[in-house]
């Protein structure tokens, strides 16, 4: 689904992405992790083009990301902001029904929005109170619910548990981990957390020094050495 071929990028004269090669399989739920400052969002910033790289190409179902190509791939995909970033002058369905508005009524677009926050497990109640009224709990939930709303082939989460507790953080783990198996979406998620990575992910990408230093199946992750720091250092001990 996603190919990236020798990504580099340099801010200045810091590297942050010095060569990064990765596929993602179509249906495929991947988990990039790496230290603060490894470059996860410039990667995924590049994937979505807000980022020119200055080496390497990503590709899109085999074909190169040149303009044409990359406004169907925008059509095709949603994603789950690290903060949320709801507008904070519409209402929930609103944010959640905003890419429908562009091509639907109103009262069709709020039905699906009704159907999507119903998915994440919020009621219509919720429907039309605004983003100030939200806990960060119900705030995560409804960018899930504008992430999925449009029936994406690809998403992408952005450190989707940061800011939440344990209980609400596996909450939201489980809800991705049934979105992606149910729509057959490819997921890519840039997180810290290892119980998202256990929870969310089939294959865990470790970046590092600018490169992809290890990828694998998640129920492996135990066996690497290159994982031990993320993993408490005793797991592969253990194993």
């Amino acid at each position: 689904m996603i190919e990236i071929r020798g990504l580099g990028k340099s801010f200045g004269a810091k590297p942050v992405l010095a060569g990064v090669d990765l596929t993602v399989e179509q249906g495929e739920s991947l988990c990039v992790i790496g230290q603060s400052g490894t470059g996860k969002s410039v990667l995924l910033k590049c994937i979505l083009g807000l980022v020119q790289p200055d080496a390497g190409q990503v590709l899109w179902q085999g074909h190169p990301l040149d303009a044409a190509a990359r406004v169907r791939f925008l059509a095709d995909f949603g994603m789950l902001f690290q903060g949320g970033a709801l507008f904070d002058s519409l209402s929930v369905w609103q944010n959640v029904a905003f890419r429908l508005r562009q091509r639907l009524p109103d009262g069709q677009a709020r039905a699906i929005a009704l159907d999507k926050l119903s998915r994440v497990g919020l009621g219509p109640e919720t429907a039309d109170l605004m983003p100030a009224e939200l806990s960060g709990g119900m705030a995560k939930r409804v960018g899930l619910a504008r992430a999925i709303a449009d029936d994406p082939q690809v998403i992408f989460f952005d450190e989707p548990t940061t800011g939440l507790d344990p209980i609400r953080a596996r909450a939201i783990n489980r809800l991705i981990r049934g979105i992606v198996s149910e729509t057959g979406a490819t997921a890519i998620t840039i997180t810290h957390d290892m119980d998202s990575v256990r929870a969310i992910g089939d294959r865990v990408a470790l970046l590092q020094g600018g490169r992809i230093a290890h990828q694998g199946p998640v129920d492996q992750m135990s066996r690497v050495p290159a994982l031990a720091d993320f993993m408490g250092g005793d797991s592969i001990a253990a194993a």
